[in-house]
């Protein structure tokens, strides 16, 4: 199958599906294409889900000019979007002494980069915020914020294809011709192909292979893990505000950190170990029990029956480990390979900068093909904003009275309804994994982590969907979840 298009999009994670919901603003036959079975499942699904100030990064710099204008742009979005948003601001905590000048240096990058409201804060004024923080000093930032990062990015793709972009879910590139034409040409691992005035290299922790793949060989990425620990909702509402140590210097990340959810749940990470493979999402023994170790120092409220789950995730790292920190952004339009739009180390703070880097390309798209303004675009996403549990209860008696799908739980833990889980497995993109299920409608994320759920929703799949055994996958082809079926006892062969 050959798909011919105007704007092709390769990458399926935030930052490429922020690109799709802005193109489908115009009247532009556009498409994305993502090697797994759905959106949001590499850098864009592991990491904190903290929307930054922009106060780190260098005055001038692309990353502090992306970061500051697409936190700005955060709450339009989100609301569109009915993803939530929660501006709680951080404190950026000087521990002793030596590290009160990186406040105040952080301080003057933010001012420079019009950061609103930064202000070196002391002891008395912290715990204010925040009761219980240690440390001498802090720089806050009032509009830090927190959002669901697999939320947003499926919230992105599906507004887009309600707009009019194509999704090719599963689709792995495996080549990049420029013809003759001046057209891009795209092979893909199933055989199809797909071809286009303008690609655009979106593919994060492979954008330097898809560069290669064009003739482009100037980028290498050093795929940096991060693990992670995730904390029980017991603890909601402990912390009132992000916490994050004062930076190191030419360190590869903020450190270890606790971060509130959206959903309640705290994190405690990310690590920082650079690796050969950008799909080794393994946790490892050894940083488990530093993460143990590190988040009861910061959080002494904490038990040990709080730690219900882990999960690792890669930075898209520019700088190899010898000369750690941080390279800037690569957002080009390169002129030697026309048509081709290329995004290359969009690390931390890539959720932050997604539409702002989205907005920016899409001015990119125009120097090559007009864009004209759809009166047709739609920017609200259908569906409800709260998951159901969050409503009043004349609010769940309105919804039961008129579906009574939504008077049967289905995980116990997060108290998902039948409704939701049904609205999740038919999804608008078609994504048919138990882990899309879960982004979607949280089932499976609470304590039991899907021990109560995943026979109901497997049942449920089967019975009204006709599922076979061989239909059900954890998160794509290369993870099947069963082999068979089992024989009853007694019965028939």
């Amino acid at each position: 199958m050959n798909s011919k298009y105007e704007v092709l999009i390769i990458g399926g994670g935030v930052v490429g599906c922020a690109i799709a919901r802005e193109l489908s603003k115009y009247s532009v036959k556009a498409a994305l294409i993502e090697k797994e079975a759905d959106v949001s499942m590499g850098a864009s699904c592991r990491n904190s889900g903290v929307c930054h100030a922009g106060f780190k990064y260098a005055p001038g710099s692309m990353r502090a000019f992306v970061a500051v204008k697409g936190n700005a742009m955060m709450d339009d979005l989100c609301r569109d979007l009915k993803v939530k948003l929660k501006r709680i601001g951080k404190l950026t905590v000087a521990l002793d002494r030596e590290d009160e000048p990186t406040l105040h240096k952080m301080k003057e990058n933010g001012d420079a980069n019009g950061v609103p409201g930064v202000r070196v804060i002391y002891q008395d004024e912290m715990r204010k915020i925040q009761p219980g923080v240690e440390g001498v000093a802090a720089l806050h930032s009032p509009t830090s914020a927190i959002v669901s990062p697999y939320n947003l990015t499926i919230g992105l793709a599906e507004n887009a294809l309600a707009n009019g972009v194509n999704f090719h879910l599963g689709q792995e590139v495996t080549a990049i011709e420029h013809q003759a034409d001046g057209d891009w040409l795209v092979r893909a691992a199933s055989g199809d192909t797909f071809s286009a005035k303008v690609i655009i290299n979106a593919a994060g922790l492979f954008a330097a292979e898809v560069c290669k793949m064009a003739g482009i060989n100037e980028y290498r990425i050093y795929p940096c893990r991060g693990e992670y620990y995730i904390l029980d909702k017991r603890l909601d509402g402990t912390l009132k505000c992000l916490i994050y140590p004062a930076p190191k210097k030419h360190a590869a990340g903020w450190g270890t950190h606790l971060t509130p959810t959206v959903d309640g749940n705290i994190l405690i990470g990310p690590t920082a170990e650079y690796l050969d493979d950008p799909e080794d999402f393994a946790c490892t023994a050894e940083i488990m029990a530093q993460l143990r170790r590190e988040g009861q120092m910061l959080l002494p409220a904490m038990r040990g029956t709080d730690f219900i789950r882990n999960f690792a995730g890669s930075r898209a790292k520019q700088t190899p480990p010898e000369v750690g920190g941080n390279a800037d952004f690569v957002i080009e339009d390169r002129k030697d390979h026309k048509g081709f739009i290329n995004l290359v180390g969009i690390e931390s703070p890539g959720l932050t900068s997604a539409p702002a880097i989205a907005d920016m390309v899409s001015g990119m798209v125009k120097n090559h093909i007009t864009l004209t303004p759809d009166p047709a675009f739609n920017p609200v996403r259908p569906g409800m904003v709260d998951f159901f549990e969050e409503l009043s209860p004349e609010e769940k008696a309105d919804l039961i009275a008129q579906d009574p799908n939504y008077g049967e739980i289905i995980c116990r833990c997060e108290k998902i309804t039948k409704r939701e889980v049904l609205d999740a497995i038919q999804n608008p993109l078609g994504a048919r994994t138990l882990v899309s299920i879960k982004y979607r409608g949280r089932a499976s994320m609470g304590r039991c982590q899907g021990g109560f759920c995943i026979p109901r929703i497997v049942r449920l799949m089967r019975d009204e969907f006709g599922w076979k055994p061989e239909d059900f996958l954890k998160r794509g082809k290369t993870s099947p979840m069963f082999v068979g079926n089992m024989r009853p006892k007694g019965g028939a062969a």
